[in-house]
């Protein structure tokens, strides 16, 4: 027989046909007359029932363990006390791999998960969330893609700090100092003259000595770049973007958002327009909500929650003080102290998902920022060329993907977004 996904068992369709299903342990309970075992596949869970009027497959059943790898046939009946409705009442058992005590029960710490995260990645909880970030990729592709854009790479050894020196990785290069990407943007810029247009994703790395809840050393960073646009038109596309991948989560992974108690409504209600505050009217609502805050500083998550409790969707903080701003930030010419730079944060959570700005294309002014932040301008010649040959205005962004699936999945922590996390005290397994 052909084996089919045991979601597909789940149905009345199947009621009273033989089936054959394979997959792992996920349950397993045995008493003198009868053995439950409860199967996954990455589709689903059923409950498979082996009766002693079945001889050999009972006992062959009475070998297996909590998540050995079975192959099993049966008739499908429906039951409402079977954990899915349904249960499969076995004539065929084969083992495929018998599996050894299994270390993982339950009550242990994150830190025992995290030590065994090669076998915790199994569990139902991280399965679904591993299908909604594959969903989240295919998003990004799609929504760039349809707008026109082109995908291009750009390396991740580089010779200059794109978002500040102090949070690189060094990197011995056959004897020369390199250091690891933290953004593609300094090369996007060099490629708009040539595809205008551009995206990408690719892993970005941060050397920060971080120890929260959303901080990752290695995350994956999708980011674009346009031409001829400004401002406005990475806001757009930061609200399209956005509501795009809600849209598609939503759509294909009901079930796996309910398990992990996010309403698949709730995405679905993300569509633009977002609520656009400059950074002063931001200032004024901390103020007024008397949430302890610097006029000037940065917009920490705290601060974000706090003004994420003012809305029901994602909103955009624009217009930074320019004294505080990246290099590379263009200054508004209606008010040179602050910066055309906008930054996108989560409802509910406040968390930032999207930073970007308006390129400055004044070379002068770029290189007395980086000798504010104690950077070699010399590292950075082969970028002002991007200035000194056909510069057009141009604008860009940068998107986290685990801080953006964190908020999808109602996450406590950001590295269950990612298989294997890498953070400040982390580099195993």
């Amino acid at each position: 027989m052909d084996f089919i996904p045991i979601k597909q068992v789940l149905t009345s369709k199947l009621e009273g046909k033989k089936v054959a299903i394979r997959g792992w342990v996920y349950r397993e309970r045995k008493l003198k007359d009868k053995i439950f075992l409860v199967m996954r596949d990455v589709s689903g869970i059923v409950q498979a029932v082996v009766k002693t009027d079945s001889k050999k497959a009972f006992t062959d059943a009475q070998k297996v363990t909590m998540e050995s790898s079975v192959e099993l046939t049966g008739k499908v009946r429906k039951d409402d006390r079977a954990p899915t409705g349904f249960e499969i009442d076995v004539d065929s058992i084969e083992i495929i791999g018998r599996a050894e005590r299994f270390p993982i029960t339950r009550d242990k710490s994150e830190e025992y998960l995290l030590d065994i995260r090669h076998l915790w990645v199994r569990s139902r909880k991280l399965t679904s969330v591993f299908k909604i970030r594959s969903t989240m990729f295919a998003a990004i592709h799609e929504y760039f893609r349809d707008q026109g854009f082109y995908e291009v790479q750009a390396p991740i050894f580089t010779p200059t700090a794109c978002e500040g020196g102090s949070s690189q990785f060094k990197v011995d290069y056959f004897g020369k100092p390199v250091f690891l990407a933290q953004s593609w943007q300094l090369y996007a810029e060099a490629l708009i003259p040539s595809l205008e247009k551009i995206y990408c994703i690719a892993p970005s790395f941060r050397a920060e000595k971080s120890k929260t809840s959303r901080h990752l050393t290695e995350y994956w960073h999708a980011e674009m770049e346009i031409g001829w646009g400004g401002l406005e038109e990475i806001i757009k596309h930061g609200e399209g973007l956005i509501s795009h991948i809600c849209k598609r989560v939503a759509e294909e992974h009901p079930d796996d958002l309910k398990e992990l108690g996010r309403d698949p409504k709730d995405l679905l209600k993300i569509k633009p327009p977002f609520p656009h505050l400059k950074y002063k009217d931001a200032v004024q609502i901390l103020k007024k909500d008397k949430v302890k805050f610097k006029d000037g500083d940065d917009i920490r998550p705290v601060e974000g929650a706090a003004i994420a409790k003012h809305y029901d969707k994602p909103f955009f903080v624009t217009h930074f003080p320019a004294d505080v701003m990246a290099f590379y930030k263009s200054a508004d010419p209606k008010d040179p102290k602050l910066a055309l730079g906008m930054d996108l944060y989560a409802s509910e959570i406040g968390t930032e998902l999207i930073g970007g700005s308006q390129r400055s294309l004044d070379i002068s002014e770029m290189k007395a920022k980086l000798k504010r932040d104690k950077e070699d301008t010399k590292t950075y010649d082969w970028y002002f060329d991007t200035r000194r040959f056909g510069a057009v205005p141009h604008a860009g962004f940068g998107f986290g993907v685990e801080r953006c699936l964190q908020w999808i999945c109602k996450l406590p922590h950001i590295r269950d977004t990612i298989p294997f996390p890498r953070t400040i005290v982390r580099t195993e397994p």
